[in-house]
């Protein structure tokens, strides 16, 4: 890693991993040529380095939640002191310093009949250094979440994906004790093993073993892979609002899914109606992306770039540097 990128076979390992973040190293192993002795090896470093990490993560609608984007607007000495606050709640995620230092922009879950004011207005920092707050509520995803980043995961032939991805399954879910402790172990590590979920939430390993499968089959749980995109290629990260008309949502929405440079993108309400995470090498891949690509895409009204500068916590829980 001496020129600052992931080589080969650690790309080929991230992507395994967002195939299946809890495959085995031996199985990992067979599907891309090498030992597993090599695989474990690999994840550990990556992993003990801060490089890599595996988290579960979970899909709001199964357990009664939305999600919100919040962007706030703070006063330039604030916003590192407010964007760690943020970072440091069990309801945040991806908490972003943006556009120069003075703007933050992060994800909350929340209750579904729990009303926005009480949410953002009664929870988030109450303090005259934020100068404004904009909440838009998530309403279809695009790209991202299960459907990983193609930027990240496009290391693996056809046929190495098709021999680690889960088959999908339509299986219903009912919450169990013991199930909220089993995947906030699984957001701090998605590989903790049995035994450790077992003491997590009090269970049987037997029974923790049973529920995780449940958890995954029913499509609440799924694992993601945490990567600075700097070290796969893409130095330049940015957050777009853009403003569709109503009639193009859905194909803008379905275009921007196709889009190798979209980590993320999401239909919402609020003042802009489509968000979208994008990775570029520079300022002239930023260009031409917007120019090109997103200037072609019929409905596009307006778009508004705001490039990120730093991420304090991504999807998992947050882990102090």
């Amino acid at each position: 890693m001496e020129s600052g990128l992931l080589d080969g076979l650690d790309r080929r390992l991230a992507h395994a991993l967002q195939l299946d973040g809890r495959a085995s190293f031996a199985a990992i192993a067979a599907v891309l040529g090498v030992s597993d002795q090599t695989v474990a090896r690999r994840y550990r470093r990556l992993r003990s380095a801060g490089v890599l990490r595996v988290v579960g993560l979970t899909e709001a609608a199964p357990l009664g939640q939305v999600t919100w984007l919040v962007r706030l607007r703070c006063v330039p000495d604030a916003a590192a002191a407010i964007a760690a606050g943020l970072a440091r709640r069990d309801d945040t995620q991806w908490v972003s310093l943006m556009s120069g230092g003075t703007e933050i922009a992060c994800f909350v879950r929340a209750p579904l009949r729990e009303q926005a004011d009480g949410l953002l207005l009664g929870q988030l920092p109450r303090t005259p250094r934020v100068v404004s707050m904009t909440a838009y509520r998530l309403l279809r995803r695009f790209a991202g979440g299960p459907a990983a980043w193609p930027g990240r995961a496009s290391a693996l032939t056809a046929e190495q994906v098709a021999a680690l991805r889960r088959p999908p399954s339509d299986a219903g879910y009912r919450p169990e004790p013991g199930d909220a402790e089993v995947l906030a172990a699984l957001a701090h590590d998605g590989r903790a093993d049995i035994p450790a979920l077992a003491a997590a939430c009090g269970r049987s390993e037997s029974t923790v073993r049973r529920r995780l499968e449940v958890l995954r089959s029913s499509g609440v749980l799924y694992f993601d892979v945490e990567v600075d995109a700097a070290l796969l290629g893409y130095p330049l990260t940015a957050t777009l609002w853009l403003t569709v008309a109503p009639s193009a949502l859905e194909s803008a929405g379905r275009a921007l899914a196709t889009h190798p440079q979209v980590a993320f993108a999401a239909a919402t309400t609020g003042p802009a109606n489509l968000v979208a995470n994008v990775g570029c090498r520079d300022d002239a891949a930023l260009y031409e992306y917007l120019a090109v690509d997103l200037g072609s895409l019929p409905g596009v009204r307006q778009v508004e770039t705001a490039p990120m500068i730093r991420t304090l916590k991504r999807f998992g829980t947050w882990e102090p540097v």
